[in-house]
């Protein structure tokens, strides 16, 4: 597999750090409530530190996990001191990372041996799809990558609007056939247009909508056959947009999406200026699917690839 990207760098690892400042000052506020006045690990230690993880928006599901680990470390070791606590999370939150994402990708990167690589974006109004899709085109385009985007979020004009103005913004053409149009349509086009003039990436935006799921899963199928007309192999990632501010409101979008269609990788933004980012851990550790990206800011740099352990340092550094 060839990939091209670009790597983590020191100025995203800062960024990363500012960007999780408000989750790491709520974690770690609780989590000295929860072991205030003891001197180690016992029952009501961990009693507290589950209800601290919980509020912080790791999940009931993923809580549960990371409680029985400790515990068996603590029947293990016998005596663990509360100073211990922070290291011991640090190291089963990493592995629980591990367990459940692919490995951490060495940069902003994709298969370059699919060419046009095609990305159909899937997520509700609101979360920054269609901001996320500029921001991946800025990102491809500095790196001197042929981009292409797709308007195929055909029932809200100001979706449409959204996706061209990113398109002016960057300099990368923008397939619309405007509002109330059939969106695989558009995204046929999109990808038959990145295949004549030899595209690097087709980003494709889909409708924010999940009244039913029979209707998404239904257009989002459709979608998938027209553009394999062009490209046998597309789309080549399927990618899950998700505002990680709303806490676990972005874990029940998961669920729903992923019963609607095959997500392939996920996108969770907007954890800057939130003290909800635990919920990475938590949607990490549920779907089994890579988060990919996460935002961290306003900038066109503050989209970065997650880096699980750059993001574990981030959360744990003193």
């Amino acid at each position: 597999m060839a990939l091209f990207g670009k790597l983590f760098s020191k100025e995203d690892k800062k960024n990363l750090d500012d960007g999780l400042k408000k989750t790491k000052e709520n974690f770690f506020s609780r989590l000295g409530k929860a072991v205030a006045g003891k001197s180690k690990v016992d029952d009501e230690v961990l009693d507290n530190l589950e209800e601290v993880l919980i509020s912080s928006d790791v999940g009931v599901q993923t809580t549960v996990k990371i409680i029985e680990r400790i515990e068996e470390r603590v029947s293990r070791d016998k005596y663990l001191g509360t100073d211990e606590l922070n290291h011991i999370l640090k190291e089963e939150i990493a592995a629980l990372l591990a367990e459940n994402n692919t490995e951490d990708l060495e940069g902003l990167s994709i298969d370059s041996d699919a060419k046009p690589y095609v990305i159909l974006v899937v997520g509700v109004n609101g979360v920054g799809k269609t901001t996320t899709i500029g921001k991946l085109a800025s990102q491809y385009k500095s790196l001197g990558k042929k981009v292409v985007l797709g308007a195929a979020d055909t029932f809200r004009a100001a979706a449409v609007e959204q996706i061209m103005r990113w398109g002016e913004r960057v300099d990368v053409p923008v397939i619309a056939k405007g509002m109330d149009t059939d969106p695989s349509a558009v995204a046929f086009d999109a990808v038959k247009y990145g295949v004549e003039q030899d595209a690097d990436i087709v980003i494709i935006d889909t409708a924010g909508r999940l009244h039913t799921k029979v209707n998404l899963m239904n257009e989002l199928s459709k979608i998938k056959r027209v553009v394999k007309k062009v490209i046998p192999e597309a789309p080549h990632e399927v990618l899950l947009v998700l505002d990680g501010s709303t806490g676990q409101n972005a874990v029940i979008q998961a669920r729903e999406f992923t019963k609607a269609t095959d997500v392939t990788a996920l996108a969770v933004t907007k954890l800057d200026g939130t003290a909800k980012g635990g919920v990475i851990i938590g949607i990490s550790d549920e779907f089994k699917i890579p988060v990919k990206y996460i935002g961290v800011g306003e900038k066109v740099t503050d989209l970065q690839f997650f880096n699980k352990m750059a993001f574990v340092d981030s959360l744990f550094e003193e």
